[in-house]
């Protein structure tokens, strides 16, 4: 007689789910032990649930498909919490399956009792608890189809007692519909964006992940407005590759003349981004097309708002357009992006390859040199996120993973796990901070248990550097964050991983390569630089008396990578007069 943990575990593989991240135990035993004896499913053992949400949401968000991670009664599903809210706030479609203490024992303060259905319900479209089998496998599809349609997660509680009783409904047959919709706006928003650009002398698009699949519609939009385009963090590998018009990217990892041009412009279209930083916007002269409406003005004040998928949204308004014949505003932002990177540049190459500790600049250049072309890479928060985004260089096949919206620790090693599993022959590599990989250092196990060839990148300064950059322009003296150095190469050898150790620049090129190739897990450990904090040339005692928008601008400007060399090529595309 199948059991309702039978019933759960046939849903998830009718609906395509190959794998559950989770630790066995208790509770959830039931669950575990129908994994064993179902065909096409595998348990995917961690060291930390926290790892399990990352990896099931980066498995969703490289897949497009709904992902399952799992935890115990208590401290087990508790242990869920930063990853779901990571994923749920990446729009990663996530089903969590948070087991319970006996149904008779809820209320009475039994041993590990939390209320999951109370502590789950920020990080989730769908919290529910399964307190009978009756409810199943309606609950459980409608939980599923939650997270699919919504992107985001669902979470199923689940008393370990209800999960070994006997099933009652006929599972049947089922399916998630998974492709997120499109969604035309109406003529009347079309009409009014229309005019707005057509009335707008200088218009400048600015792009984030909602731009995903929308490239060629973005560039002739930009062809026809003569458009500087920029981009948020999340829109960098969506937008930026075989992109004339670019001028680089904003926020506080922002660098180029992207904020320049917003400034400028007489018309600033922000398409597909919920950018959250509203001080770097002009908070004047904006139209804004999301397919989300929540998103539409919650960040500045609006001209026009469309409620659309970008690219659907941009082939309705193309026909409504003039095309724009002076292009002084786009070349002018053309050159003055050249000229800010190769004013900065400089600073970040010159005499890399001889200095001792290694400047992280250099690695993750040399990084972007030896990977593949369709590379994953997962990013460390912190200053793993401004190597990424000024050094690996996008080109509509790689893709760049990290905690982007939510700015969690620790997010690397356990996406790069997600990543991993949902392609083996693909190459992973997670560009992990020593901060972030100490925190969930245990799993790192997972990779030799699975024999994942995943390439973990350990930018080893024995800091906290973000956060010192951040105490640095608030005016206050770092504080806490050194540490003594650890040998993750060594740590990584005891657990059986392929492992190296690089103090020397000379070596980086060399130890990188061979890495890479390793047919296995392996790390590489290299000892880099805890003042490299991404610095102009030259910075000002005034500069550093408060965290206000030109600071920020200025002391995160530094470090562009091969940025330059795209802003050289597009030069070229002025016409000569």
């Amino acid at each position: 007689m199948p059991t309702v943990a039978d019933q759960f575990i046939d849903v998830l593989v009718q609906a395509g789910v190959q794998r559950v991240y989770g630790i066995v135990g208790d509770s959830l035993n039931p669950v575990v032990d129908a994994v064993r004896r179902t065909e096409g499913i595998e348990w995917i053992h961690v060291r930390h649930e926290e790892t399990a949400a990352f990896a099931a949401a980066a498995e969703a968000q490289i897949t497009g498909r709904i992902a399952v991670c799992a935890g115990s009664s208590g401290p087990g599903n508790l242990h869920l919490i930063n990853g779901l809210f990571d994923a749920h706030r990446s729009g990663a479609p996530v089903l969590a399956l948070a087991s319970q203490i006996p149904s008779t024992q809820i209320g009475t303060g039994f041993f590990q009792e939390t209320h999951p259905e109370k502590l789950f319900n920020e990080c989730s479209h769908l919290c529910e608890v399964v307190s009978q089998p009756e409810q199943m496998p309606r609950l459980q599809r409608i939980a599923m189809q939650t997270a699919a349609g919504r992107r985001g997660v669902s979470v199923l509680v689940l008393p370990g007692d209800v999960a070994e009783e006997p099933a009652v409904n006929p599972t049947g047959q089922g399916t998630v519909h998974r492709e997120p919709p499109t969604v035309v706006p109406p003529e009347s928003q079309v009409r009014a964006l229309a005019e707005a650009m057509n009335s707008a002398e200088r218009v400048m698009l600015f792009c984030g992940a909602g731009t995903r699949g929308a490239h060629d519609e973005v560039m002739r939009l930009a062809s026809v407005l003569n458009a500087p385009v920029g981009h948020a963090l999340r829109g960098k590998e969506w937008i930026q590759y075989d992109n004339p018009y670019d001028v680089g990217m904003s926020g506080l990892l922002g660098y180029g003349a992207c904020h320049e041009a917003m400034h400028r412009a007489d018309l600033v279209v922000l398409l597909g981004t919920d950018f959250p930083y509203d001080n770097f916007l002009p908070q004047a002269h904006t139209v804004q097309v999301d397919i989300e409406p929540s998103h539409l003005g919650r960040r500045t004040v609006l001209d026009v708002a469309v409620q659309g998928d970008v690219g659907e949204t941009i082939h309705a308004v193309l026909p409504h357009l003039e095309q724009k014949t002076d292009r002084s505003y786009l070349d002018q932002m053309l050159r003055e992006h050249a000229d800010r990177l190769e004013r900065v540049v400089d600073a970040y190459t010159r005499n890399v390859e001889r200095q001792v500790p290694i400047h992280p600049e250099y690695v993750a250049d040399v990084l972007d040199d030896v990977a593949t072309e369709d590379a994953v890479f997962t990013v460390d928060t912190g200053m793993c996120n401004v190597w990424s985004a000024r050094y690996v260089t996008p080109n509509g096949r790689r893709r760049v993973l990290g905690s982007f919206v939510h700015g969690s620790m620790a997010n690397a090693l356990p996406q790069a796990i997600g990543a991993q599993l949902a392609d083996r022959e693909r190459q992973v590599i997670a560009m992990a901070g020593d901060g972030g990989l100490a925190m969930l250092l245990g799993d790192l196990l997972t990779l030799r248990t699975h024999n994942l060839p995943v390439k973990t990148i350990v930018f080893n300064n024995a800091s906290l550097s973000m956060v010192k950059l951040e105490m640095l322009v608030d005016g206050l003296p770092d504080f806490g964050t050194d540490h003594e150095g650890s040998d993750f190469a060594a740590i990584a050898s005891a657990a059986g991983i392929h492992s190296v150790r690089v103090e020397r620049p000379g070596d980086v090129r060399d130890a990188l390569t061979s890495v890479l190739r390793h047919p296995g897990p392996a790390l590489l450990d290299v000892s880099t630089d805890r003042n490299a904090l991404s610095l102009p040339p030259q910075i000002t005692g005034e500069q550093v008396k408060g965290f206000a928008l030109a600071v920020s601008r200025t002391v995160l400007s530094g470090g562009v990578g091969k940025m330059l060399q795209l802003a050289r090529s597009n030069l070229r595309n002025i016409p000569r007069r």
